[in-house]
């Protein structure tokens, strides 16, 4: 009993530390696919990949496969990644097809060096995939026709398919290999305007609005360039004021308002460009068209004024760099810009009004514009949660280090208590002096043997208890 009761004991401080040290670890595949499965896959589209790999370490259906393929690839894991991947292709699952698209169309992402696989990956994902994965590897062959410059494939794959993002997506290019192309911009204009009726159907209204005001910009800039200022201010005047494209789009709608002999809607327009920060492209240039709108009109010196003006703005932009960048080497990056600004997610097209005044934020979308950096900023706040993760288990830890210690300066002192001692040394005295003074052979002189018995087991278990007690401190230890 005494063994087992240590053997216990043992265990369930084995069982604590590996809680504190291991967290979701402990609780790794619950032994149910369905919910191993599930998951996985929340813990995916959160962003904790190695929660994902955890419950997905022997995958047993095509659903764990997939998960763990993705997860692989982004922790790096491409070899491995590509095996599951060529599993579930060759597969013959009967799911329609739905597993061996995803799984196409995933490994066109790893193997994207070689152009004749990529191109047959995704013409595979296409014939077997449905809604959002067809449509994405449609548009990944049409974006591959276009940069062959093969112009009519391109538009031929892009006329099969749905409206919607990928569809709009792939006609914005089109329009910007046919503005580069053509002195004439109705190609590009024509395609730009079947763009935006694609972006309209798509059911994300945000994403669909933000690609909008994107070919409404470049749509007023076609216009503006063949000097057609009317068709451009028509365009520019549909840019939402609370899209990433809005300060450029009031430069440009200003632009072509004063072309057009109105210079007072123009620096209308260009006024309220100059409420975003100069990170913003146009911002600068609208700062400056109001000092020129005033020349223009006769008024100079308000146009004076505006120059200087102008020039306060400059060197109030050169002091928020320079704080910035002191930040950055007191803080680091990743907590003066993404966290300053309280903007971790990927999706910065959807950054509300107020915070693209914010010329912290300003900066920090400009730099979230390309693939690169937000893989990196993703990169980091995973690396800075496992941080918080281990600072958090490092306290717990400390915390039961304090309890243990504490538990073995109780049991430091061998032997038993000198208080206890004297009290036990106190009650066999008085039960001497009771036995001396019991008649001989009478049943009360019997009595006081037994419990002078009685007490000289107590005393040896107690010695016991006291060698029990130092073998656990050893233990502990």
């Amino acid at each position: 009993m005494q063994d087992r009761t240590q053997y216990l004991k043992s265990s369930r401080c084995m069982a604590l530390v590996l809680c504190l040290l291991g967290g979701s670890d402990v609780y790794a595949e619950t032994g149910i696919p369905e919910l191993d499965s599930g998951i996985a896959r929340f813990a995916q589209d959160t962003g904790d990949q190695a929660l994902a790999l955890l419950h997905t370490r022997n995958p047993e259906t095509v659903d764990e496969t997939l998960i763990r393929a993705r997860a692989l690839i982004n922790t790096g894991g491409k070899a491995e990644a590509v095996e599951l991947l060529d599993r579930l292709i060759d597969g013959n699952a009967l799911d329609g097809g739905y597993y061996r698209a995803n799984a196409a169309l995933l490994k066109s992402t790893v193997v994207s060096d070689d152009p004749v696989a990529v191109r047959r990956l995704l013409e595979l994902a296409a014939e077997k995939g449905q809604g959002g994965i067809r449509q994405q590897a449609l548009y990944r062959l049409a974006d591959m026709a276009r940069t062959d410059e093969r112009l009519d494939s391109a538009g031929a794959i892009l006329a099969s398919m749905d409206p919607g993002y990928w569809a709009a997506l792939g006609y914005m290019n089109i329009a910007a290999d046919y503005g580069k192309r053509d002195l004439d911009p109705s190609r590009a204009l024509v395609s730009l305007r079947v763009a935006m009726a694609m972006a309209d159907e798509d059911p994300d209204t945000q994403r669909g609005d933000a690609l909008k005001a994107q070919m409404l910009v470049r749509a007023g800039l076609l216009a503006y360039e063949s000097e057609d200022y009317q068709k451009a201010v028509s365009f520019l005047e549909k840019v939402r004021l609370d899209s990433y494209s809005a300060p450029q789009g009031l430069y440009l709608h200003g632009l072509a308002l004063s072309a057009s002999g109105n210079q007072r809607d123009a620096m209308q327009s260009w006024h309220r460009a100059r409420k975003y920060p100069l990170a913003f492209s146009g911002v600068v240039e609208s700062w400056l068209g109001t000092g020129r709108g005033y020349d223009l009109t006769g008024y100079l010196g308000q146009a004076g004024e505006a120059y200087l003006s102008a020039s306060v703005s400059y060197d109030s932009e050169r002091a928020t760099l320079r704080t910035l960048e002191d930040q950055i080497r007191e803080k680091g990056a990743y907590k003066a810009v993404i966290e300053g600004a309280g903007k971790v997610q990927a999706e910065w097209f959807l950054a509300d009004s107020r915070a693209l005044t914010q010329p912290r934020t300003a900066y920090l979308m400009r730099f979230m514009e390309t693939a690169a950096a937000q893989s990196a900023v993703e990169r980091v706040r995973d690396l800075e949660g496992l941080t918080g993760l281990m600072n958090r288990q490092e306290n717990t830890l400390r915390v039961f280090r304090g309890v243990l210690e504490a538990r073995l300066q109780d049991g430091s002192g061998q032997g038993l208590p000198q208080s206890f001692k004297d009290s036990f040394a106190a009650v066999v005295a008085r039960i001497s002096a009771l036995r001396d003074s019991a008649a001989g052979g009478s049943g009360r002189a019997d009595e006081v043997r037994q419990l002078t018995i009685t007490l000289a087991d107590l005393r040896e278990s107690a010695g016991q208890f006291t060698a029990l007690k130092a073998q656990r401190n050893q233990q502990l230890n």
